[in-house]
Parts: structure tokens; sequence; C-alpha cells
């Protein structure tokens, strides 16, 4: 695991954060131009990974894929708050020498974004051709542009809107009181060995949301394993599966930052291209078109998928294209500003 150290970090909350560190993957020629991609609620800073381990977006990155590990540098960092390398729950408070756990503080996406601004300037990236990420990850880009427009060419956002709805606060504070409120939580000093029922059930409600109820009802079709439905099962098995390699204290900072952005109000001065997917109960595109329509530098593209937010994580064959012609765009015009 690779990491890089930003020192202290000043928190939106006033609350100070000493000896911060971010894993990250970095990818690609360092004399490269650099793009920034940024991950989702449960995901890492393995966005491409290896051969044997593929990253979560080894579809989109790499050699001669629209974002082409040949031309660009891709560096992807494990969030601020995170559990896989980065400094979160998990950490080490140096005021104690113990871990944080439940005594770490709440976040903002702007402490993200802030926080990966200093990780970017300690390895001597100085301008970002493009920052990229969807869900959570489109949040931080969409901050990415408002707060730092002159380090970045180009924002892509994907399945995420300028600021996050109803519905989707509603199924997080679900899955927030489904974890606080199980007895062994114990208010986030469980036993690392407990499972926690709560962060199951919490994984549970949020898995209903990432896809349609189209792909749901074909996919498991009323079909039984035992005397349960094979959809039972399936949730019953990805609660397990998170809660055996994510923190649940970390999941609570996650879900608390995204429910506080909102850059509505935000006119962008660096260029946008949004992508929006059918069927995505969190972050619906009739949310986003008005608020594009009214940026200078922005477009919106709508997917038609039945993997509804989970869009962003396949069938690339059916938007990559998007993201290709945009860092395209950028190319080129850097290369007719230079000469």
């Amino acid at each position: 695991m690779t990491t890089v150290s930003i020192g202290q970090l000043k928190l939106e909350s006033g609350q100070l954060l000493r000896e911060v560190e971010l894993a990250y993957e970095r990818v690609g020629e360092s004399s490269a131009p650099a793009i920034l991609v940024c991950h989702a609620l449960t995901g890492d800073q393995y966005a491409v990974g290896t051969a044997d381990q593929p990253g979560w977006w080894a579809g989109l990155i790499g050699p001669g894929k629209a974002v082409d590990t040949g031309q660009f540098q891709v560096i992807t960092f494990n969030v601020l708050g995170g559990c896989s390398g980065s400094t979160g729950p998990l950490s080490i408070n140096p005021a104690t020498g113990e871990p944080y756990r439940a005594s770490f503080p709440e976040l903002t996406i702007r402490d993200m974004v802030r926080a990966e601004r200093k990780a970017l300037e300690a390895l001597g990236i100085k301008h970002l051709a493009a920052v990229i990420g969807g869900s959570l990850g489109g949040m931080k880009t969409l901050e990415w542009a408002k707060l730092y427009p002159e380090f970045l060419d180009t924002a892509i956002a994907l399945a995420v809107t300028p600021y996050y709805g109803d519905y989707g606060v509603a199924f997080n504070h679900i899955g927030i009181q489904a974890i606080e409120n199980d007895p062994e939580f114990r208010s986030g000093n469980y036993h690392p060995e407990t499972r926690l029922k709560g962060f199951e059930i919490a994984r549970m409600a949020g898995m209903v949301t990432y896809r349609s109820d189209k792909l749901f009802n074909r996919r498991f079709s009323r079909a039984r394993c035992g005397e349960n439905f094979e959809v039972q099962s399936y949730l019953d098995y990805q609660g397990r599966k998170l809660a055996g390699r994510f923190d649940p204290n970390s999941y609570l900072i996650l879900l608390k930052a995204m429910n506080t952005h909102d850059v509505e109000a935000a006119e962008l001065a660096a260029e946008l291209l949004s992508i929006s997917y059918s069927h995505d109960l969190l972050y619906p595109g009739e949310l986003m078109i008005p608020w594009v329509e009214n940026q200078p530098n922005a477009k919106w593209e709508k997917i038609e998928t039945d993997f509804g937010h989970d869009g962003f994580l396949v069938e690339f064959e059916k938007w990559a294209h998007h993201v290709q012609a945009q860092l395209q765009k950028t190319v080129n015009a850097k290369s007719h500003v230079l000469a």
C-alpha cells in the first residue's frame, strides 16, 4: 500500500486532524498529464488494479481505453475517512495513541477534496487534466470544479446530482439508524470480532437503491433458494460481504458526509460533462438537467440502462466514449493554447 502524508488538516467543523495520510494508486508515466479518479461510497484506491486483481474501473482505465494510461497518469485516493489505508476511524489518533473509532470527527465532501488537493501538491502535481468520479466520487468531482477551477481543465461527474436529494438522504437515514441502534455497535466502540447485523441491514437497504426494479425482477424471477427467495439470499450475502471488508464507523462518516453535498448555488468556471443513468433512484437525471443548463461550460448525457445507479460501474460500451471524447477535447484545447 502506498500512502502520502499531508500533515494536519483543518476541517469545516473547525476541528483539526493531525498527521493525515491518504492511500493512493498511481498508474501511467509520472510526466504525463494527470487525471484524478474519485471512488464511490465503499470503493477504494484500486481503480485500475492489476492483471490478477483488476480494479473497479479497469474496464474504463488502461492502455488504449477511454482513460488511456498511455496518454495520462491516473491517480486515485482512498477517501479521507475511509478504511483502505487513508486516515479514518481505524487510524491511530496521535493525541491518544489509540484508534479514533467513534471519536473520529464528522466530515464533509469539501473536507475530502481539500485533503486530496494537499496530497496532490505533496506528490508534485500542480495541475489536473481532469477529475472523474461517480456517486460519492461524483460529489467530490463537482466540489473540485467548484473549489479549484484553476487546478483542473475538465470535470466529468457520473451518476450524481448538484445536491443529495431527500430520497437519498432517506435511505442513508435507514442505514445510519440500523447501525447506530444495533446494541453490539456500542456507540462505535464495537468489538472487532462482533458481527454487526445492523451494518449488514444498512448495506441491504443501500443495495436495493443501486439497481432498477426491472433488473431485480429479471435476475431473480421469484426463484427460491430453500425456504427463502433468491433475492433474500442475495441481500444477506451482500450484507455479510461488506461487513467483512469495511469499517462501520467509516460507513457512517461517509453516509453523513454525502448528506451534506450541495453545490446547487455554484456557477462552475471549469468545463463539466455530466452523465446520468436511467432508473437511478438516488441521483435522477431530472435533478441534474436544469442545473447543467444554467452552467456556462457544461453538458449532460443520459445513458439508458437497467442497472440504474450502478450504470457507472458497468456497460462501459454505452458511455465510455463520452468520457474519451471529453478528455480528447481537453487535450486538443490544451495543444491549441500551447501552439
